[in-house]
Parts: structure tokens; sequence; C-alpha cells
């Protein structure tokens, strides 16, 4: 997953790629939260994608503090309130299952922003990214060796995530060229 990322961070650099800073740390938090949660519920594939994917999405942040979209309203605050009730509701049930669905919710809501600014603004987004995060999960998920829920759950929805935004930002990039054609 580490690698997903290199084109999404040079187009940072190049000014093209502008991430939203909040939505990229919420999906950070969540997808490590969900990566102790795999490595506490013995699912080292799965747990090994969210690390590589964890440290990808905190590069993308990195990066982007100065280049990116950096503004805090109260859906970014709720879906951080939301992601640390995610990891209280581990901790209270001492349930890494309970972890993962909590993150994943969550992190689907986190999600939205990123998908609206993806029909509007593609050209400010890099499908590569989420396409070879689409590739990534597909390897995971055909590497595991535990066909278990708890194994499979967060990198499926990974994968539809992923999938989802790459169609959104080439819907968004074909309705921007059909624009200027006209």
């Amino acid at each position: 997953m580490m690698l997903c990322t290199l084109p999404y961070i040079v187009n940072i650099v190049k000014g093209k790629t502008k991430p939203n800073i909040v939505t990229w740390l919420t999906w950070t938090l969540l997808i490590a939260i969900a990566a102790v949660a795999l490595f506490a519920a013995h699912q080292p594939q799965a747990a090994l994608l969210l690390t590589g994917d964890a440290l990808a999405t905190f590069a993308v942040a990195i990066f982007g503090l100065g280049y990116g979209i950096a503004r805090l309203d109260g859906f970014d605050i709720g879906c951080q309130i939301a992601a640390l009730i995610g990891l209280g509701l581990w901790l209270v049930f001492n349930s890494p299952m309970i972890a993962v669905v909590a993150t994943i919710v969550i992190d689907a809501i986190g999600t939205i922003p990123t998908l609206r600014h993806s029909w509007s603004h593609p050209e400010e987004e890099t499908s590569s990214t989420f396409a070879l995060g689409v590739v990534a999960t597909i390897c995971t998920l055909l590497s595991l060796k535990a066909y278990s829920v708890s194994a499979w759950l967060y990198p499926l929805y990974l994968l539809l995530s992923n999938a989802l935004l790459v169609v959104t930002i080439r819907h968004g990039e074909q309705l921007e060229r059909a624009k200027q054609s006209v």
C-alpha cells in the first residue's frame, strides 16, 4: 500500500492533487486502529496491509500540509471524535471485531468529503493511487490464510471504497472533458 500513494504524493508536490488533510489524518487514525485490532485478532496478513496503508495515508497528510486543503469543520471534528469512539468501543468490549466494524462505518463517513471533492474537482485527485489500492487489496485478500470475517471485512471494505473513489474521479474527469469539448 505504501507504493500506492507515490503517484498521489508526486501530484501533491506538483500542486495538482489537493488532499483534505483532516480526511487523510482521520483515515490514518482509523486504519491504524483497525490494524492493531487485526493483529489482536491474529490476522497478520490483513493487519500488515492496514499497517502499510496507515503509514501511506500519514505520508499523504504530511506532504499535504504544504499543498493540501487544511480546513476543519464540524463534520471533520465529528469524524475524529467518532474514530476515538471506535477505539473506546474496542477497549470497553475488548473485541477486535467491534473495533473493525466501528472503524469501517466511521471511515465510510469520513470518505464522503473526499468523494464530494473527487466529484466536483476530479483534477485535484489522483485516481491511480486508489486504483493501486484496489490491486493491493485484492493481493492481500488472495494471500489470506484464514477465511474469517475479521480477516476479510476491512480489506473488502477498502477494496470497495478505493474502487468507488476511482469510479468517482474518472467519471468526474469525463464530465470535465465533455464540458470542455462543448
